[in-house]
């Protein structure tokens, strides 16, 4: 049976390269122990590399994901489609577009920013369940 891949939010690159949150670790190594393919966008990638980011903290990062995901044409305009029928909310064109990838590729996004993507639920976004 295939497993579900996971895509990471921006926030849990952040703190699982940081280590500053033992649940985001936790989850992340479990999944990984599960097999389950960790991906992020590259739109979180990007967001990731704004830092401030150390050379450890970046090759953590880039050593556990499977890869990143590119924007393509039919993800960004994935992510203008979410961002029009999402209320066209500011500062919110970066969520659209990780969640757009995170569709596109059939993924459960993780994130600890769960009420900025819960407006995507219901245009096909899955979020991993239990957390927060």
């Amino acid at each position: 049976m295939p497993t579900t891949p996971i895509h990471l939010d921006t926030n849990y690159l952040i703190y699982y390269a940081g280590g500053g949150r033992e649940d985001v670790v936790g989850h992340v190594e479990a999944w990984l122990r599960e097999g389950r393919p960790v991906y992020v966008s590259a739109m979180a990638w990007a967001e990731f590399q704004c830092g401030p980011l150390t050379v450890r903290e970046h090759d953590l990062a880039h050593d556990m994901i499977h890869g990143v995901i590119p924007i393509t044409v039919d993800t960004a305009n994935r992510a203008g489609w979410l961002f029009v029928r999402t209320g066209r909310r500011p500062r919110s064109l970066a969520d659209c577009l990780i969640a757009a990838c995170a569709i596109d590729a059939h993924a459960a996004l993780a994130t600890s920013n769960r009420t900025d993507f819960e407006p995507f639920l219901a245009h096909g976004l899955v979020l991993v369940d239990g957390v927060c």
